[in-house]
């Protein structure tokens, strides 16, 4: 074999062998970039259920089923009767 065919013959194998490791590299940080995105795409479904979750608690807590025993506990508060209802009349210019 002539030297100057065996020479380009290596040269043609090292590029082919550079550019198979170079894709391979390549794959290798696109699959951890994807690994990345898929951890932090978790990271906010976990972080809106705990959002969802703390909404649905304030809902519980400030509603007026839940509120009512509250402050009759804590608070003496006392639902009026009749007796003690007063009714005032509406402004003359509303």
């Amino acid at each position: 074999m002539e030297p100057s065919l065996l020479g380009r013959a290596a040269v043609t194998f090292a590029v082919f062998m550079g550019s198979l490791g170079f894709v391979t590299w390549r794959q290798s940080r696109a699959f951890e970039a994807y690994a990345e995105l898929d951890d932090l795409r978790r990271q906010v479904a976990v972080a809106h259920a705990e959002r969802v979750e703390l909404e649905r608690a304030i809902q519980v807590l400030t509603s007026r089923t839940h509120m009512v025993p509250v402050a009759t506990e804590r608070l003496g508060m006392h639902m009026p009767d009749v007796s003690e209802q007063v009714i005032l009349p509406a402004a003359e210019g509303s």
